[in-house]
């Protein structure tokens, strides 16, 4: 990193950005503000345009259109040594023939700053390699040659890190160990970190801010919990979890509330928590996660509160998962449902075949546009769309 003249931090502002290579759109023109100081993430499927948008916050591709704002600082025209951003990529790029020591020290030197050592001392201690200064990469786990990529980002002080699925390559249980070191790093540095991931835990777990993209749009954008509470269109609905989304019909709109029926069941739900505002007659699509709804035998339903949702069915199947059970359901009413039983007591009554009520309360039940169809954002039309991108 070199110039950094004028710029004195704020938000990373996108205004009207597209890329288009010929007559293929990556990036359709969107606009996004990445608050100063925050973790925010891209996420999406392959091909969504989420890797060349960062691209272009890079400087590493042009924009087609629009602008870049980095603080007060218009950065769109700039080359990226001459922007105060830098990335971390999934294959960490180190240099094998280089002390750990020296990968960190690598930007400083070239900048002509001999005095390196107090500067890569604070870096190791940062991400926590301080007795690993005179190893080789190859003598690094994957896990600490990430954390060593970082480092050799960071000793540079940009305003931006960008970080483009930097940790793709490592197993589940590294990768999850990673998430929170990185999210460690990032609130004790302070600095903007925009992070670029198809994996849904990952930024979740990792990200103040959330946007979720699909064929290069934004979908929706928005703190994890907002997102997976309330989506707004079915790809986020299915894209970030699994959702039981039921098609039903609107029979009366009033005080706050929505009523439905749904294969001449009622269902009630938030007007808050739909994404628009259907009239009687209209159709919807009725929402609830997995693990929001309960399951009993039907013998048991007398107990079940009035005030709640609820539907009968036939279990098809049941699978222990660990911390709980997964039943696949089978309703005369909303379709083939799934719900997820934490195993405190196991109802060795539950099995497949075995007739049983799934209730809800209401206020979590989110309506959605029923034109897009159930099953956008599921992994198998994503695999499908990522296969024909």
């Amino acid at each position: 990193m070199t110039d950094t003249t004028d710029t004195t931090g704020g938000d990373v502002r996108l205004t009207g950005i597209s890329k288009a290579y010929g007559s293929f759109t990556a990036v359709h023109p969107l606009d996004l503000t990445v608050p100063n100081g925050s973790f925010f993430a891209l996420l999406g499927a392959s091909g969504c345009g989420k890797t060349t948008t960062l691209r272009m916050i890079a400087g590493l591709e042009d924009p087609s259109t629009g602008t870049i704002r980095l603080g007060d600082r218009d950065v769109t025209g700039l080359p990226p040594h001459k922007r105060p951003v830098n990335t971390v990529f999934q294959s960490y790029a180190l240099f094998p023939h280089l002390t750990i020591f020296e990968n960190i020290a690598f930007g400083l030197r070239r900048r002509g700053i001999r005095s390196v050592k107090k500067q890569v001392g604070e870096m190791l201690e940062l991400v926590q390699l301080g007795d690993f200064a005179a190893r080789r990469p190859h003598q690094l786990s994957g896990g600490q040659q990430q954390r060593v990529a970082v480092a050799r980002a960071l000793i540079n002080h940009p305003r931006v890190l960008l970080l483009d699925e930097p940790l793709g390559a490592l197993d589940l249980k590294l990768r999850r160990q990673m998430q929170l070191e990185l999210k460690r790093i990032q609130t004790e540095v302070g600095i903007t970190f925009i992070h670029v991931t198809h994996d849904q835990e990952e930024a979740m777990t990792m990200a103040d801010t959330v946007a979720v993209m699909n064929g290069g749009r934004v979908e929706q954008q928005g703190a994890p919990a907002e997102l997976y509470e309330l989506p707004r269109t079915t790809f986020v609905a299915n894209f970030l979890g699994s959702s039981n989304l039921i098609e039903a019909t609107v029979t009366s709109t009033a005080g706050g509330e929505i009523a439905v029926t749904a294969g001449g069941t009622k269902l009630r739900l938030p007007a808050d928590r739909c994404a628009g505002t259907p009239a009687a007659g209209e159709k919807l699509l009725a929402g609830v996660r997995p693990e929001k709804m309960s399951l009993v035998h039907a013998d048991d339903a007398a107990g079940i509160d009035a005030s709640r949702n609820r539907f009968t069915g036939t279990i098809r199947a049941a699978g222990f998962i660990g911390v709980s059970t997964q039943y696949i359901v089978d309703s005369p009413a909303g379709g083939t449902l799934e719900v997820y039983v934490q195993n405190l007591e196991h109802d060795t009554r539950l099995t497949p075949g075995a007739e049983v009520v799934l209730h809800w309360n209401p206020a979590h039940t989110f309506g959605l546009d029923p034109d897009r169809g159930t099953d956008e954002g599921t992994p198998r039309t994503v695999e499908a769309a990522e296969a024909a991108g």
